[in-house]
């Protein structure tokens, strides 16, 4: 029987178009294009017929689309076919498959307002019986309930790469009203002979219809269930960001985390960057995971996941592998068995599962021989950490700024008073943008360490307490010149007051004698009076010239 092919169909929506072919042993797509090297750019994909469960014909995305409904592996789509097509495809499908392509119109009408189908292997967003959109369950990475009637639902990216364009990655339920649930208990009760019977009574509850349907979303997804066991399990870690204990089931791809609200999932190419520092209270040991993108609990953001541990508490465990698997996969990168600190055989299971580097504290240390001084940002205490190559703030906010984009940094002490003189400001200003990080009430003491720090890895840096002190050592200076020199001009007058002295002889008294003041008791005893006086003691007249 001949085989029947179609050109220029993508495959669940690739960014490459292929071949799809029809056969009596099932359904084939193959990739068109080829990479630099001549290899196919795509694995080709092939489903057998008795995988098949049925097929839909629809407008897609890139002209007229095939849905297949499968057992086992969710649902396949096939776009870019033609509106000829479809005679031949129902033809091809009923003769190969005995089974019809059924023909579904999907509503247009634009509305929000619709009625939810959980079927085998997708959500059904049906308006007016008419399908407005589906969502394969394999689509669907997370859901989680956002409110009293909200229900979440995160769509997975792990497939981002092969895809066209933009993707949708959450979606949100808004489902009112309440649902009767009905529960049975039994109890055993006595009757008057003394034999025990049971009695069974239904109690009638009240749920949020949001809550059932985040409940059978969870069970048709399989949300919240990883196939496989998992590598290694910790329960009720204490979290900082977000607030809250989780117990950790880490698998070969992602891990998963599970509170008593919250349950996500995190692939492992989402964690960036890890952190594991102790922290400066000599208690406790913290380990930061920076992701993208980063979680959601309603309107919030979490790009950072703060964990925080004792210092002494330790853990026993087992990497649940069998040899081969840990010599083929895991061998130099996990250990088989650890029996040490938790946060070290945390950090280290984050390590090798991620294949991301560990940032441990660098060469800084402040006068208590820590990696971090405590300090404030904005309102929130926390504690700044100079690492190798940025500064990172933790907790709340966590704030991480890599040394490239700093632009200069500036000291400054502020206030009034004794906290004046016992904490200085540490602005660090950014090259991308006007935006500055101010990490306030530093001890004085750690300055000299962090500018000395600063200096060794290349920051520019302005300490503004030594431009002050240098100002006002110049003005002192300029002012004891000054003061110098006017003492000098007082000194050493030259002829200048010989001068003054013979223009002033109008003035003198002509006796030796200083003149007596205006109040002073033997102003008429002066010199000067007596020669005014005539002999008989009368004043005497004033000559004038005619």
């Amino acid at each position: 029987m001949p085989n029947v092919d179609f050109e220029r169909i993508y495959l669940n929506q690739s960014r490459t178009n292929g071949r799809m072919r029809i056969a009596d042993s099932g359904l084939g797509w193959k990739a068109s294009s080829t990479g630099a090297n001549g290899a196919q750019t795509n694995q080709p994909f092939l489903l057998p017929s008795e995988e098949i469960l049925s097929f839909m014909w629809s407008r897609g995305s890139r002209g007229y689309e095939l849905r297949v409904q499968t057992k086992n592996k969710g649902v396949v789509s096939l776009d870019g076919f033609d509106s000829e097509n479809f005679a031949e495809l129902k033809q091809e499908l009923q003769r190969n498959f005995q089974m019809s392509l059924e023909h579904k119109e999907h509503s247009l009408r634009g509305w929000n307002w619709g009625k939810t189908d959980l079927a085998r292997n997708e959500l059904i967003f049906s308006i007016n019986g008419k399908p407005s959109f589906e969502i394969p369950y394999s689509e669907i990475n997370n859901s989680n309930l956002t409110g009293k009637n909200e229900v979440a639902v995160e769509l997975n990216l792990e497939t981002s790469a092969s895809k066209a364009g933009d993707e949708l990655v959450e979606m949100r339920f808004y489902v009112p009203g309440v649902v009767e649930n009905e529960t049975k208990t039994v109890t055993k009760v006595k009757n008057e002979e003394g034999e025990e019977k049971e009695h069974e009574e239904a109690e009638i509850e009240e749920i949020s219809a949001a809550s059932v349907f985040y409940e059978q979303l969870k069970d048709n997804a399989n949300i919240g269930q990883v196939a496989g066991e998992a590598i290694v399990s910790f329960s009720d870690v204490l979290f900082l960001t977000p607030r809250g204990r989780y117990d950790i089931d880490m698998y070969p791809t992602s891990l998963r985390l599970r509170g008593k609200t919250y349950d996500y999932k995190i692939q492992y190419k989402q964690i960036e960057r890890i952190f594991s520092l102790p922290k400066p209270d000599e208690t406790h040991h913290l380990v930061v995971l920076q992701i993208d993108p980063p979680l959601r609990q309603g309107q919030t953001r979490y790009p950072f996941l703060v964990l925080q541990f004792a210092r002494e508490e330790e853990i026993e465990v087992e990497l649940n592998l069998s040899e081969e698997d840990y010599k083929s996969k895991y061998e130099g990168k996990l250990k088989k068995r650890y029996d040490a600190e938790t946060h070290l055989v945390m950090s280290h299971c984050f390590k090798g599962l991620t294949e991301r580097r560990l940032i441990a504290p660098g060469s800084f240390q402040s006068r208590f021989l820590q990696p971090g001084v405590a300090c404030n940002l904005k309102a929130s205490e926390g504690y700044l950490y100079p690492l190798d190559r940025c500064f990172l703030f933790v907790t709340k906010p966590t704030v991480y700024i890599p040394f490239s984009e700093v632009s200069n940094i500036v000291m400054s002490r502020t206030g009034t008073g004794v906290s004046a003189s016992r904490t200085f400001d540490l602005e660090i200003n950014l090259r991308s943008s006007n935006q500055s990080h101010v990490f306030g009430s530093i001890d004085r003491e750690e300055q000299a360490s962090i500018e000395s720090y600063c200096v060794q890895k290349g920051l520019r840096i302005k300490n503004e307490e030594k431009v002050a002190k240098a100002m006002m050592a110049k003005a002192l200076n300029e002012a004891a010149d000054d003061d110098e020199d006017d003492d000098d001009a007082d000194i050493d007058m030259g002829s200048a007051g010989e001068e003054e002295s013979e223009e002033d002889g109008d003035f003198n008294s002509g006796s030796d004698s200083d003149p007596a003041e205006e109040f002073d008791s033997d102003a008429s005893l002066s010199g000067s009076d007596d020669e005014n006086m005539s002999e008989g003691g009368e004043p005497a007249k004033k000559k004038t010239k005619s």
